[in-house]
């Protein structure tokens, strides 16, 4: 059972990782690899209502994509875009990052060999994923304006598509605990959290829900 507590607790951390930004155009748009196909469709909403003129994919696999994208992220990414309608010349794929901070160092090292002059960014996501992919981006590429993106979605909405409540909370007490402990690594900015959301990661990292938790000390970026 799931206390009314924390479902609460979960609410406030949910809002917290959603940056608010307005799409607005961008010189490029990054798709951030993960087993969610929605962000490649979210990147193609977003090319189509002219918020970007190149769409760059980036991922190759972890144990969760690999059965499901066995030719990597970022490949099946740009595969789904094309169903969908985008040219195949406004697409390019980066398919050997695993982590965010790779996603963005070798998404910038790709558009740089292609000559492409990049001053903002679109960044495309997961839902809950938002505040932590812009604090790493702005960390590794501070020269640029980033402008955070995802599926509009409901923190239901979102229960509902993965099925799985336990597992949604552990991913979001994980993004949140990495929020908190990867800029003394050097791996993103810092930002303030407020009181209400810190008391409610407590709770939740109090009362189990562990299991994307990194152990301290760990200096992985994942």
């Amino acid at each position: 059972m799931i206390s009314a507590q924390a479902w609460a607790d979960a609410r406030r951390v949910w809002d917290y990782h959603q940056m608010g930004h307005t799409a607005r155009p961008c010189s490029v748009a990054i798709g951030l690899g993960s087993h969610d196909l929605g962000v490649a469709d979210t990147a193609v909403r977003l090319y189509e209502r002219g918020m970007a003129p190149l769409l760059v994919f980036t991922g190759s696999n972890s144990p969760t994509t690999r059965e499901r994208m066995p030719r990597g992220e970022a490949v099946h990414y740009r595969e789904r875009a094309i169903e969908l309608g985008v040219p195949g010349s406004a697409v390019l794929v980066e398919p050997r990052a695993r982590n965010t901070g790779e996603n963005i160092r070798f998404s910038r090292a790709l558009l740089e060999e292609s000559g492409i002059d990049v001053s903002s960014v679109l960044l495309i996501s997961k839902p809950y994923e938002e505040r932590r992919s812009y604090a790493t981006a702005r960390k590794l590429w501070p020269e640029v304006e980033f402008v955070s993106a995802s599926t509009p979605m409901t923190f239901d909405g979102y229960l509902d598509s993965i099925g799985d409540a336990r597992l949604v909370i552990d991913m979001l007490v994980g993004a949140l605990q990495r929020l908190l402990i990867y800029p003394d690594q050097g791996f993103m900015i810092r930002q303030a959290v407020p009181d209400d959301v810190m008391a409610a990661y407590e709770r939740l990292r109090d009362g189990g829900f562990t299991s994307r938790i990194v152990p301290v000390g760990a200096a992985t970026h994942s």
